[in-house]
């Protein structure tokens, strides 16, 4: 009875200064919901400025350490601020920033942009914020859940739109699949354990060989495997890609990728970490069939987003080949790597939103047909993009790529990491498909180029030269991967 007295207790106000970057998140966002009730949608940019605004600022308190201090564990073990959730955490901010700068001008355009597209943005990034930081098996949950029911929101947000309903449906559904048998294994885990505190589940796992257990480990891993979109539960991962208004896809393709990596190293690297030999065999079985459904489907698609959602199947594939790997040099590798694809996939789903109009989604591989003749800044910045999404160097995910497969050959799984080399051979093809169509095809049908909005097209070729330029000087993201997990 003490325990749990002591749980409910109220925190002490020394307690709450880490949270200090997400209780300012929650409290803007409540604010700004409050605020748009009173602005007229011919006013609506108002509430998408602050809302860019809000999550800058927030990046900038995690940069320059508000709240941090030598405490790292408060509320009871439940939330854990180090430098691998400053980091990601950052990530989150600055991705979901660039997607909302996509947002707004895409969505108004169509007539479909409501101010509560921002909010939601904002509470799904506080929910990621809490899963990044969580200590405990409620605060993964709960922050998993806050992302999950914004991500529902957003995906059905074109409420007209047959695609869009039906892409909505499915997440909801196979998401509350996914979200149960997580839960289930986390109840396993409790029973075997007695705790929800992943640094006691870790304790306590060391000295016990119980198959409740490690059936509660399993059931974990398929969920998360769900949340990432791993073969086999990938299902929902094509169709909600294609459905979703595009600058939605942009932001649940990228930044929920760095808390479901933060998910995954919380339950497993931190929580069961003594199990690894039980769960690493796992990861790679999940790597390897990534790999190749992902990459095998996405050579026959012709749409650009449907590409996309498989390529997305391959490229968690690889960041499994890090967890495979195990280990402090495979967790900074899976770290490297996730980081990298939230920014190629955020440039090259801003590519999409840049070359769309109302009435054209811009979503056929077709549709860029000789695009380098018309537009050729735009379509060297697409070449960026598909030139690091194929893994060529210089470019960033070259080097991502190099990262994990170092990470599970010394990892000792060797066949795995040939299965990475060969499938990333593969997987190239339709990345540089899509350059060929550009620059070597004749124009089809209505001649396709950038809408005219600077700041989208800024945003988009910084995002794209970033590739270029990270991919040169890409060390300093290492060393900080590296330090999350010294």
């Amino acid at each position: 009875m003490t325990t749990m007295q002591a749980t409910l207790a109220m925190p002490a106000p020394n307690e709450l200064v880490p949270l200090i970057p997400e209780l300012s998140l929650a409290g803007l966002g409540f604010l700004l919901l409050m605020l748009d009730l009173f602005v007229s949608d011919a006013r609506r940019g108002i509430t998408h400025v602050l809302s860019v605004a809000i999550l800058l600022l927030v990046a900038a308190m995690v940069v320059l350490g508000v709240g941090a201090g030598d405490e790292a564990s408060v509320l009871s073990g439940m939330f854990v601020r180090d430098t691998m959730a400053d980091v990601l955490k950052v990530g989150v901010c600055v991705v979901s920033a660039i997607a909302l700068l996509f947002v707004w001008p895409d969505l108004r355009e169509r007539g479909i942009y409501k101010g509560e597209v921002s909010v939601l943005v904002l509470f799904a990034v506080l929910g990621m914020m809490l899963l990044i930081s969580a200590g405990s098996l409620v605060m993964v949950y709960l922050g998993l859940e806050l992302l999950a029911l914004s991500s529902y929101a957003l995906v059905a947000i074109d409420r007209d739109n047959p695609l869009a309903s039906e892409a909505a449906i499915k997440y909801f559904v196979l998401g509350a699949l996914a979200s149960g048998l997580l839960l289930y294994g986390m109840s396993l885990v409790y029973g075997a354990t007695g705790s929800l505190d992943l640094a006691a589940i870790r304790n306590a796992a060391m000295g016990i060989d119980s198959p409740m257990l490690l059936t509660g480990v399993v059931f974990m891993t398929a969920g998360v495997a769900f949340k990432f979109g791993a073969v086999p539960f990938h299902m929902w991962l094509p169709d909600v890609y294609h459905g979703s208004p595009t600058p939605i896809t942009l932001f649940i393709s990228s930044a929920p990728k760095l808390a479901a990596f933060a998910m995954v190293v919380r339950l497993f690297g931190f929580g069961t970490g003594s199990l690894a030999e039980q769960w690493q065999p796992l990861m790679a079985v999940l790597a390897t069939l990534s790999l190749v459904v992902g990459n095998v489907i996405a050579l026959v698609q012709a749409n650009l987003k449907r590409m996309l959602a498989y390529s997305t199947v391959s490229h968690v594939g690889f960041v499994f080949l890090g967890f495979a790997g195990g280990g402090a040099e495979g967790y900074a590798a899976a770290m490297f790597y996730v980081i990298a694809y939230a920014l190629m996939a955020t440039a090259a789903f801003g590519a999409i939103v840049l070359m769309a109009r109302r009435g054209f989604e811009a979503d056929q591989v077709a549709d860029y047909k000789g695009l380098s003749a018309r537009d050729p800044w735009s379509a060297a910045m697409v070449l960026c993009v598909m030139a690091s999404m194929a893994g060529v160097p210089p470019f960033l995910g070259f080097w991502a790529k190099l990262a994990v497969l170092r990470a599970a050959i010394d990892g000792n799984v060797l066949w795995l990491a040939i299965v990475g080399v060969v499938f990333a051979v593969i997987g190239a093809y339709y990345y540089l498909h899509v350059i060929k169509v550009m620059y070597f095809d004749e124009p089809v049908g209505e001649p396709i180029a950038a809408r005219d909005n600077g700041v989208m097209r800024f945003v988009f070729s910084v995002n794209a030269l970033a590739l270029l330029v990270l991919g040169v000087f890409w060390n300093p993201i290492m060393t900080w991967c590296k330090a999350a997990f010294a």
